[in-house]
């Protein structure tokens, strides 16, 4: 029985045998449903079951009659025996990847410098999806106003706009003369609220977002860092497999006489 899908001279890599565990397993779930439908099958009974019958007559004057016979259309030990090589070439293929993966490593190597040496692949695969996650979180961080000029402020532990100040007015009730008065006539005025300037307002705008540069160099360095991992995912996935073939062993003790 083989064992992974390396042939004499050649060897498999991990991403290889990757993508063959995908079909083997499928083969091996075919396999195990073929079992299941021929058991809900209404006609299993018949399709399990063969004849042999033969004539004899009374005495030698007798009619002589064709023997009859009905083939055995379903072994179940042909079944299993299909639905066990398959299980047995799923349970080779899936040990070898698994033993390689504990000795498949990758470095993680940004602009030149490592950051990280000889890291098992599985946690390259677990870093990657974690790392693209942080993405999503940083990509949401919100920026200052580029309309303010902003300076940190320690005291505030926030950053701080420059001043701006704005008036404060009030209405301040006036007369104005509209006819002065004569020896016949009253003045006639009328009375209105003018807006007058009484104080000024100094603003200063404080903000516990960052800086646009800010998060430009955290995007930045996640980006750098995910295509690192990658690099390295796919470094270690260029180990050679390591055979380990666990299927027979398990198989032969499913189906020991």
């Amino acid at each position: 029985m083989t064992t992974t899908a390396q042939a004499p001279g050649r060897t498999t890599l991990l991403n290889q045998i990757v993508a063959i565990e995908k079909s083997v397993k499928a083969r091996a779930k075919d396999a195990q449903s073929a079992i299941h439908q021929q058991m809900q099958r209404g006609s299993l009974d018949a399709a399990l079951t063969g004849l042999i019958r033969t004539y004899r007559p009374i005495d030698d004057e007798g009619v002589r009659l064709p023997d009859e016979r009905t083939r055995v259309q379903v072994h179940v030990e042909e079944l299993l025996d299909e639905a066990a090589r398959t299980l047995s070439r799923l349970f080779d293929v899936t040990a070898s990847k698994d033993e390689t993966n504990t000795r498949a490593r990758g470095d993680i190597v940004v602009d030149g410098e490592t950051i990280a040496a000889d890291v098992p692949v599985t946690f390259l695969m677990t870093a990657e999806k974690e790392l693209v996650d942080w993405r999503g979180v940083l990509a949401k961080l919100p920026v200052l106003d580029i309309a303010e000029a902003w300076t940190r402020d320690v005291d505030a532990e926030a950053y701080r706009s420059e001043p701006r100040e704005t008036t404060r007015t009030a209405k301040v009730p006036r007369v104005q003369v509209l006819y002065e008065a004569t020896e016949k006539h009253p003045a006639q005025v009328t009375s209105y609220n003018e807006d007058v300037v009484v104080g000024f307002w100094t603003t200063v705008k404080l903000s516990g977002a960052i800086p646009a540069g800010r998060k430009a160099t955290l995007l930045d360095r996640v980006d750098k860092l995910v295509a690192a991992v990658r690099m390295a995912r796919e470094q270690a996935n260029l180990a050679a497999v390591v055979d380990k073939p666990l299927g027979a062993a398990l198989t032969g003790y499913l189906l020991r006489e």
